[in-house]
């Protein structure tokens, strides 16, 4: 015997989940006990008539693990489950697994009727950004390393797509089923309440865009498969990286681009990702409004603003880019299998520097304006940029990745 799982017998979804995984825990030793049995109240000196907090694994050396750390010891004794028990060893994780479970724990009576339907509804909306990358998990020793890197990229994306949508349908349920559908699958942006107004909120594209996004698509093509393996096929890293930048130019700056154009064409008001990132003035500027547009919009909807009100401006922002540093690791140093804590470093780095920015001292400086700020922006993005793809990621995904595309 392993030790025993204690849950709340009071609770609707917990005996369901008891009824539901009791064989396969029993299976794997593991006895299964409500924390409302007496001798369960006694042992964990609990008092009777109140309410549990959580989840419990009792093992028999005597050792108490609630919550999220209980479910990893569960893990950890399941071969099959190993990707969660792996997931949870990267530094970060663990505290945010802690924070959900207490989530789920805190409103889990609402799965019996008592809370409101469309909070059940919103809970619901997560599933698949919580499902897709667990389920991705188990082809990590199948695929290899770069395929992984991609699919696990792209079910997170999925996640935010279908989270973003299923928000922005509560404010306005008189949307185009093709909208709809266009928003899902055919545009790599995160502003839903924007792009789903349809028709007529767009603006008309001029030809000059046409042809700076089809260069830059062009540009990088030729990057990638020519530059690559004609004059950096001796340096390895460095092919890596030029590489990756082809990759980024095509992709983010150019096809990117090509679909944003086509959506104004049609009328729909979808802004391009890459918004001129080299002319900004500011990182708070770079970050906020010209990098990467789409996790901007994901991280103040679903981060930022409800952080802000308990953590202030200082803490939130920093939050944010832990915890953007977390979903890069999953990214980069997961498939990579290495430099792990790179990325999260590079993002508080980030963080320290927007908050650094809006410092009195800064203002002084002139940061935030004029080429200082541009000067600033440059050292703080660019300067520690080995810490986010470090070589690593270079060696075990961009240049298998290059190799598998002929580009080297």
């Amino acid at each position: 015997m392993r030790g025993w799982v204690l849950y709340d017998g009071a609770c609707r979804l917990c005996t369901g989940g008891a009824r539901r995984f009791g064989r396969l825990l029993r299976k794997h030793g593991f006895e299964l006990a409500a924390l409302q049995t007496p001798w369960v109240s006694e042992h964990l000196g609990l008092t009777p008539g109140s309410d549990p907090v959580e989840m419990i694994v009792l093992l028999p050396d005597g050792k108490v693990f609630g919550g999220a750390d209980g479910i990893v010891q569960i893990t950890s004794r399941i071969w099959w489950a190993w990707p969660l028990f792996a997931l949870a060893r990267i530094p970060g994780v663990m505290p945010l697994l802690r924070v959900m479970y207490r989530r789920v724990a805190a409103n889990r009576y609402c799965f019996n009727g008592a809370c409101l339907t469309s909070r059940q509804t919103r809970w619901v909306d997560t599933l698949p950004l919580l499902l897709l990358p667990i389920l991705t998990l188990f082809t990590r020793e199948i695929l290899p390393a770069w395929v992984f890197m991609w699919l696990l990229a792209f079910s997170l994306y999925f996640g935010c797509k279908w989270l973003t949508w299923r928000r922005a349908l509560r404010e306005n349920r008189a949307v185009s089923q093709w909208i709809s559908l266009g928003y899902l699958f055919a545009w790599v942006g995160m502003d839903a309440k924007t792009f789903l107004r349809g028709r007529g909120a767009g603006v008309a594209p001029v030809k000059r865009d046409w042809f700076l996004a089809a260069t830059k698509t062009l540009l990088g093509t030729v990057v990638i498969w020519s530059v690559t393996r004609n004059f950096l096929a001796p340096y390895p890293l460095a092919a890596g990286w030029v590489g990756m930048t082809g990759v980024v130019l095509c992709l983010h700056f150019g096809c990117f681009q090509l679909l944003a154009l086509a959506w104004q064409k049609a009328g729909v008001n979808a802004q391009p990702i890459m918004r001129r990132p080299l002319q900004t003035a500011s990182l708070t500027e770079f970050w906020g409004r010209r990098w990467n547009a789409a996790f901007h919009h994901l991280a103040q909807d679903l981060a930022f603003r409800p952080l802000l009100r308990s953590c202030g401006v200082f803490g939130a922002t920093l939050l944010v880019f832990l915890l953007s540093g977390l979903v890069h690791e999953l990214v980069i140093s997961l498939p990579a299998r290495g430099g792990y804590g790179l990325p999260t470093g590079y993002f508080l780095i980030q963080g320290l520097g927007v908050v650094f920015e809006r410092t009195r001292f800064a203002r002084r400086l002139g940061l935030g304006r004029g080429w200082r700020g541009w000067l600033f922006t440059v050292l703080c993005a660019a300067g520690p940029a080995f810490w986010l793809f470090h070589p690593v990621f270079i060696h075990h995904i961009i240049l298998p990745m290059l190799h598998a595309l002929g580009a080297t």
